[in-house]
């Protein structure tokens, strides 16, 4: 892993998930640590000074975490509601990564709690209109389950056994009850941040 570590600042080259159809990509991510923001090139040599990067996040409230997928994955989950899926040479150096990305976001989210005000009326409602459309979509998933649930008990025997789809009503299970859990924690967080007082320019 090609990690250069400065006082508060690195760099280096990490995989990056962009979506279904192009996978992974190579890309080459600097952080600034003064500033408290993640970059990210195409590749090394396209970061001559001046030059504007890919794309940027704010570390600023963001939660770094390493994924239960494998060794080298992690996600850096920002405030601003953007994730980037990122994955390292090794397990050694997502760890470096990690705690890296860590200690400047907890930095940075440490001085804006103390400093800012709290969220202003309008960006509050948008966030609690966007939790309120979160827990809609869920609720209206959640009858969809049960309505999964109810059609394969009504199926008789023909399909009680099959395998596909008892995996089917299992996932879908699962797939539900992780969800709310993740809306739980998005709920927790919001009313903390609502309580701190704390707000993320991620312009």
């Amino acid at each position: 892993m090609d990690l250069h570590l400065k006082p508060r600042q690195f760099s280096g080259q990490l995989y990056k998930y962009t979506n279904v159809m192009k996978g992974w990509q190579y890309r080459y991510f600097t952080v600034d640590g003064s500033a408290g923001l993640l970059h990210y090139y195409l590749c090394e040599g396209e970061k001559p000074e001046g030059t504007v990067p890919r794309g940027s996040v704010h570390l600023a409230g963001a939660v770094i975490c390493p994924s239960d997928e494998d060794s080298k994955t992690f996600t850096v989950n920002c405030a601003s509601g953007d994730m980037l899926k990122l994955r390292a040479a090794d397990a050694r150096a997502r760890q470096e990564w990690v705690n890296g990305l860590r200690a400047v976001a907890e930095s940075h989210t440490k001085a804006i709690s103390a400093t800012s005000p709290p969220l202003p009326p309008r960006e509050h409602l948008a966030v609690l209109d966007a939790m309120g459309n979160a827990k809609l979509q869920l609720q209206n998933t959640e009858q969809a389950d049960s309505l999964l649930g109810r059609t394969l008990d009504s199926a008789g025997s023909t399909f009680i056994n099959d395998q596909n789809l008892l995996l089917l009503k299992a996932t879908s299970a699962a797939s539900l009850h992780c969800l709310w859990q993740c809306y739980n924690i998005l709920q927790r967080n919001q009313h903390q941040q609502a309580r701190t007082g704390f707000v993320i320019d991620d312009d």
